[in-house]
């Protein structure tokens, strides 16, 4: 997810990206992003407007310091969150690609994975590809 972002938030921004320190890497791994996908997505938009170099990095004051969940908390509802990111990002991908799944200009390709997996998972997060047809 932290590359597809850094991705799309470079190449809007004209900047040409093309490593992730593994000090930021491990920041934004062992956070637990209580605001899911959106917050990851500000938090590499804002980075990559800031960043200067080709090398990617996220201020760690830019993170919210509240105290981590309890462990039993975050395993009951780990696979709905897993589910609701990635309805984000495939919603995401589709949108951009205004709804086509397969091709180089489709949403598989914009997500790196085989048109028959996002197919799948389109059906089983029940969403509906057709909306975001032009």
């Amino acid at each position: 997810m932290v590359e597809y972002f850094i991705d799309r938030y470079a190449r809007k921004a004209g900047k040409n990206i093309t490593t992730v320190g593994r000090k930021t890497l491990r920041l934004l791994e062992s956070y637990p992003w209580p605001g899911n996908i959106r917050e990851l997505q500000n938090v590499i938009e804002r980075s990559v407007i800031v960043c200067e170099t080709a090398n990617f990095s996220v201020d760690e004051s830019w993170l919210s310091q509240q105290p981590p969940e309890r462990k039993a908390e975050s395993q009951l509802y780990l696979s709905e969150k897993v589910a609701a990111q990635e309805k984000e990002m495939i919603d995401a991908a589709l949108q951009e690609c205004q709804g086509r799944v397969s091709g180089p200009s489709g949403a598989a390709a914009k997500l790196g994975i085989a048109r028959s997996t996002l197919e799948s998972k389109i059906k089983s997060l029940k969403i509906n590809k057709n909306r975001f047809r032009a």
